[in-house]
């Protein structure tokens, strides 16, 4: 605790992290995607969805082949950017907390904070997770980067582990 902050006050960050109080929140419009008071569920779009546009490329398509007379060579291109789409629809099977888990597992030291972020790898797009664990000491001293894959659940490639030196 610093000594110019009350005794009878709590600090505003902790273990949880900042802390705005909600009124506070509210009159100065902090956005909500900044907002840490707002709390719900968020799942991350599958690729899946890639389907549409291929279905939509596929359309124009027989159109245009229709449509313009030599039409089919435009069709042709746009046959084959339906076939990307619909190579690159990978079904993302492990959500966030699950690649979390199965990360957690790969390395040999208690998981304090950790973070995940998906990427994709590939010309057909594969999504992965790269997962960030801290180990639970206070400070931290050890990290790692984990990646896992986002279809299959599978660690992807091998896990990067490394010290922290204390400051």
């Amino acid at each position: 605790m610093s000594d110019d902050q009350p005794k009878d006050e709590k600090p505003k960050i902790d273990r949880e992290g900042i802390h705005i109080e909600r009124d506070l929140a509210d009159q100065v419009a902090i956005e909500e995607e900044l907002d840490a008071n707002i709390a719900g569920e968020y799942r991350f779009p599958s690729p899946e969805r890639r389907r549409i546009a291929g279905w939509i490329y596929v359309i124009a398509a027989v159109l245009i082949t229709f449509a313009i007379d030599g039409g089919w060579i435009a069709a042709i291109g746009f046959l084959l950017l339906a076939a990307w789409h619909f190579a690159s629809a990978w079904p993302l099977n492990i959500d966030e907390s699950d690649a979390m888990t199965t990360a957690a597992r790969a390395v040999d030291f208690p998981i304090g904070h950790s973070s995940a972020s998906v990427r994709f790898i590939g010309w057909r797009s594969r999504p992965r997770w790269s997962v960030v664990m801290y180990s639970a000491t206070e400070p931290p001293d050890e990290r790692a980067l984990v990646v896992v894959d986002a279809v299959t659940g599978e660690i992807a490639e091998a896990p990067y582990t490394e010290p922290i030196l204390p400051v």
